[in-house]
């Protein structure tokens, strides 16, 4: 029966992460059974991967078209296969489906994580062989060392909440309807067939349903993008929408998205869209072409959402806000990162997380292009601001990781003395609140409450001084402790208005 994902963008790499695919030209089973093990232990919890049986590989990419296997091996290997799996312990079974590509037979053997993780396999297919822990790390399989051994044991029967069963909704509650769309929205081959086959079959091969068939239920990430109305199992699972028209807040627009998690995202996108991106022209004196940028890139917006709706904690009783100000765009989601990020590491220019809260969400928003790779977000939304010549991105979180924030800034068409000028962010307003005579930079770090230098000069002086807001006061032997900074008629002029 063909797997819910379209093949032929799973081959190059375009919904799955490479290092969730394991090309093997043949079968060899010792490897493969330790390919599969690392996949259902999920260390990271990226939603296991897919191992592709008849395909060679170069670097980690397919080479197409396939070697193949011999038809004749399609029946022996699957059985060997299952064979196999009962030496993993716990004992895991994975969904394997034969394909074939340009006239050549594959096996594609889908891996999702394991319910019952840690999974040990043999080291070799002997007699007696010892078992080990194995993982994934970057694109290879290897064996867990005493650190990942450990993080194995603390996954110990913690399911991810996306991926657990629900005891408080039938299979009813998943509408085949919806299904069918996300078939075709991805370009599935199980679109097909998913109208005539059991629905009880259709939701298990999905793996959105789960358990005995006297007692099959759906796990929660069905209910998120399958069922009509999510809020009834996961209240506030919402995106509310607020367009604020003055300074204060008391006068606002709200709008209020629900549904379908993938259908909210859609739906807010399209509304932001229409309602605030806006393209600007500035035409230079002596330059043939104009300037062009946006208030919002809205691909920053995009990924910036489609982030809250990847990572949000659907167990709290909380929405996803998105607060549109007149200089800015605020989305707010529950919880924060997952560890090892904390509050400062958002500060830094590259942020590496191999954890994330919701497996499954992740994988279908990506079939839906609804999102990129893991652990591209940030970066994605620094470079779109970047390349429409905004100020760049802010994202918090605190001790707790209990929220996420990101602030994307509004790029105005701010005139003076005929040419454009840079924005006037909310760091320099306050900068320019304090410095109300000639300070040093100990000085102003203390009435700023900033204790890193570095973080200071980046984000309050070097934009206040490029903007001619301020200007540095150099003495005769300039030091880092005797410099001096003042405030300019333009920054004079900033504070009046």
């Amino acid at each position: 029966m063909p797997l819910p994902i379209n093949l032929n963008q799973l081959l190059h790499g375009s919904t799955v992460e490479w290092e969730r695919i394991e090309f093997k030209e043949g079968w060899n089973p010792e490897i493969i059974l330790h390919t599969i093990c690392a996949f259902a232990n999920d260390l990271n919890n990226w939603g296991g991967g897919y191992l592709i049986i008849g395909i060679a590989e170069s670097n980690g990419r397919a080479i197409l078209p396939p070697k193949g296997l011999d038809i004749e091996e399609l029946d022996g290997i699957q059985q060997e296969l299952h064979q196999l799996c009962h030496k993993l312990t716990p004992s895991y079974f994975p969904v394997v489906e034969p394909y074939q590509i340009e006239g050549k037979h594959i096996l594609v053997v889908w891996v999702p994580g394991g319910d019952n993780r840690p999974y040990k396999a043999p080291k070799h297919l002997g007699k007696n062989a010892e078992k080990f822990y194995y993982v994934r790390r970057m694109s290879s399989t290897a064996r867990a060392n005493s650190n990942e051994e450990q993080q194995l044991m603390q996954l110990a029967s913690k399911i991810p909440f996306d991926d657990r069963i629900n005891h408080h909704a039938t299979i009813d509650n998943l509408s085949l309807a919806q299904i069918r769309m996300f078939l075709q929205d991805v370009k599935s081959d199980l679109f097909n067939s998913s109208e005539t086959m059991p629905f009880e079959e259709l939701v298990r091969l999905m793996q959105i349903a789960r358990g005995a068939s006297e007692y099959l239920l759906p796990v929660n990430v069905g209910l998120l993008f399958f069922s009509e109305d999510p809020e009834k199992f996961f209240p506030y699972t919402q995106i509310e929408v607020n367009i604020y028209h003055d300074d204060i807040g008391d006068n606002f627009t709200e709008r209020v998205f629900r549904g379908a998690i993938h259908q909210q995202l859609r739906k807010a996108l399209s509304y932001i869209k229409t309602q605030i991106i806006e393209e600007h022209i500035h035409k230079v004196q002596g330059q043939a072409e104009a300037i062009r940028f946006y208030n919002y890139p809205f691909e920053a917006v995009e990924e910036a959402l489609a982030n809250a709706v990847y990572h949000k904690n659907y167990e709290l009783r909380e929405p996803i806000e998105v607060n549109i100000r007149l200089d800015r765009i605020e989305i707010l989601s529950h919880a924060g990162p997952m560890p090892p990020i904390t509050k400062d590491n958002l500060q830094k220019e590259r942020i590496v997380s191999r954890k994330y809260l919701n497996r499954r969400v992740g994988d279908l928003l990506k079939e839906l292009r609804l999102t990129e790779g893991k652990g591209t977000g940030i970066p994605k939304i620094r470079r779109a601001m970047k390349n429409n010549g905004s100020q760049e991105p802010i994202f918090e979180t605190d001790d707790e990781r209990s929220y996420f924030l990101t602030t994307l800034f509004k790029k105005n068409n701010i005139h003076h003395g005929g040419s454009l000028t840079p924005q006037v962010t909310p760091q320099v307003k306050k900068l320019l609140e304090v410095l109300n005579k000639e300070m040093s930079r100990a000085e102003i770090m203390e009435l700023l409450s900033i204790k890193d230098r570095k973080y200071l000069a980046k984000k309050y002086l070097k934009p206040a001084i490029d903007g001619g807001y301020i200007a540095l006061t150099l003495p005769d032997k300039p030091t880092s402790k005797n410099q001096k900074y003042r405030r300019t008629e333009h920054g004079e002029k900033i504070i009046i208005l």
